[in-house]
């Protein structure tokens, strides 16, 4: 089974019916559709381009591109967006990352010295804004050590911080991330210390095999789940969303 399908499968349950929800390209656009198309219809998706609850007739590229703005109740630019982030409107974000560490803060500025660095990346766009102000966030991002990093090359995006209460002195009002969506499984954060622990697992892993591709000890897990392979209309909707596996590709290469 596609490690594609059963991260965006995974995505899709972190969205709840009725709330608003502030979608990025890649995985999070089709995890939005499934979850619309299935147990959260009445979700709104909002873009960072100011495109807010689109019903586009094809997969987009990108939040900006003009496939996107099809079918949607409005189109106001990421001023608008924001600014739903900041007014506390938003509950569910989803963000990607070069690198996390324990407690799910981000780096996706720079790999090296700051200044000199041996990789400049995108940077934050608008991932402070939600990762700082909407009341929840999923992170998605496949395992590896080089990635899931004891130490951070540089903090572009709040997660937890340094643990319990230090978001809250920091003046941040959402709550953090809540998950951590990677290819093997899903990590939550232990209640008592805010680092990263292992709740779900993708058929075929174990908690081993994921712990060797974290570069820092996972806390001991509460009970874990083990995740089903997905059924024949679950896969059926993910071809209508993705027909092209531009960003799911039904069956690993």
């Amino acid at each position: 089974m596609s490690r594609d399908a059963l991260m965006a499968i995974a995505a899709a349950r972190e969205i709840n019916d009725g709330e608003v929800a502030f979608i990025g390209t890649g995985l999070p656009m089709v995890a939005a559709y499934l979850a619309k198309a299935t147990h959260a219809p009445s979700v709104t998706l909002v873009f960072e381009s100011g495109i807010i609850d689109p019903a586009p007739l094809e997969l987009a590229t990108g939040v900006g591109e003009y496939r996107l703005a099809y079918g949607a109740s409005a189109i106001r630019g990421t001023r608008a967006a924001l600014t739903l982030l900041q007014q506390g409107r938003v509950d569910l974000g989803f963000l990607g990352t070069a690198e996390i560490d324990a407690y799910g803060n981000l780096n996706s500025t720079a790999i090296g010295d700051y200044r000199r660095p041996k990789v400049r990346l995108p940077g934050s766009g608008g991932a402070n804004d939600i990762a700082s102000m909407a009341a929840r966030t999923v992170v998605i991002a496949r395992a590896g050590r080089r990635r899931f990093v004891e130490s951070l090359n540089y903090l572009t995006t709040p997660g937890h911080l340094t643990g319990p209460g230090a978001r809250r002195q920091a003046g941040l009002p959402g709550d953090g991330p809540v998950r951590v969506i990677t290819d093997m499984g899903v990590l939550g954060f232990h209640p008592a210390t805010l680092r990263m622990r292992v709740e779900r697992l993708f058929p075929g892993f174990t908690p081993d095999q994921i712990q060797a591709e974290i570069g820092f000890r996972l806390e001991d897990p509460g009970e874990i789940v083990t995740d089903a392979a997905p059924d024949a209309e679950t896969l059926a909707l993910l071809r209508r969303i993705d027909p092209a596996g531009t960003y799911v590709k039904l069956q690993d290469e």
